[in-house]
């Protein structure tokens, strides 16, 4: 039998379908039961005589390589890949997949649910409420706004689709854009400077990548409207987040949303936290049924294809 190693939680109880796959391929499969990602240790321990993963986040470089000589493939279950070294995995001779677009809808929801939480205070009023006290507040309406979509992808789209029933004025921009989409999505794609200026709430869908490092940092934050809302559900390192923590403190961003952060998982004395016009999730806006079911099955046929000598889909390497 050949081993299969799945790092990604909660695949044997929401991936059913991908797991059956497997295993009437003559996979053994070993799978994760920390309910969080591997640490190095762990992995290092468990990726000796793999020849398939279904990865988290894990940080896959040549060190771990070096451990799995078996290793024909690993697949991420998601669309990021930023924690795979790719030219370490063209060395090994690993091939590398992901499974993009298949979240998109799942986190373009919990998107936009921080953005409603965030922009009326709903955390907060719900816990000043419980405490028998009563905070009304006056906002405005989206209506009429402007929304900017930093990253117009799969997931960036579903935002602009899902939104459109606020009646924003939608704006994106994407350094290789969907054209189409944008007319039919009735989004008006700009440059990056124009969208920094130009949004009263921004949320952030870039993929991570070395120009796509600290991109919220304290230069463009200084570009953004006073008083901006801003919302992150892709990747931690998209955000300087000292600088957006000075911006939140005085005032320039009004509001900041994320579910993602540089260093996960974070702990009680994450510097943010003490803010009260800061809100966050734990790196969960892809957590759903249906997207579990869905990426499940993709993984389990990308590494059934690989192993018998065929072309995976959405290889990267």
């Amino acid at each position: 039998m050949r081993k299969i190693l799945i790092t990604a939680t909660n695949y044997p109880g929401l991936c059913a379908r991908g797991l059956k796959l497997l295993q009437e391929n003559n996979c053994e499969v070993v799978v994760n039961e920390f309910g969080r990602p591997f640490t190095p240790k762990e992995l290092s321990d468990s990726a000796g005589d793999v020849e398939a993963v279904i990865a988290n986040i894990e940080r896959w470089d040549d060190t771990v390589f070096d451990l799995a000589p078996k290793l024909k493939i690993i697949v991420r279950f998601g669309t990021g890949y930023d924690s795979v070294d790719l030219e370490a995995a063209k060395r090994h001779g690993v091939i590398v997949c992901n499974t993009p677009g298949i979240n998109a809808a799942a986190v373009a929801e919990h998107a936009l649910g921080l953005l409603l939480g965030l922009v009326r205070e709903i955390p907060r009023l719900n816990a000043l409420t419980r405490e028998g006290r009563w905070p009304r507040r006056i906002f405005y309406e989206l209506s009429g706004r402007t929304l900017g979509i930093l990253g117009f992808g799969a997931v960036g789209q579903q935002i602009a689709k899902k939104a459109s029933g606020f009646e924003f004025q939608l704006i994106a921009y994407d350094k290789y854009p969907n054209k189409d989409a944008a007319k039919k999505l009735g989004v008006t794609l700009c440059t990056l400077n124009d969208v920094l200026t130009q949004s009263d709430y921004l949320s952030v869908n870039l993929p991570s990548l070395p120009d796509t490092y600290h991109i919220i940092n304290e230069e463009n934050i200084a570009r953004m409207k006073d008083g901006v809302f801003l919302v992150n559900t892709a990747r931690g390192p998209l955000m300087d987040e000292n600088a957006a923590g000075k911006a939140l403190e005085s005032g320039k961003i009004a509001g900041m949303a994320a579910d993602v952060f540089e260093k996960e998982p974070v702990h009680s004395d994450y510097p943010l936290f003490r803010l009260g016009n800061y809100i966050c999730t734990p790196h969960s806006a892809g957590e759903t049924y249906e997207n579990y079911d869905a990426t499940g099955f993709a993984t389990a046929q990308a590494v059934v294809a690989a192993l018998n000598g065929k072309e995976p889909n959405h290889r990267l390497v």
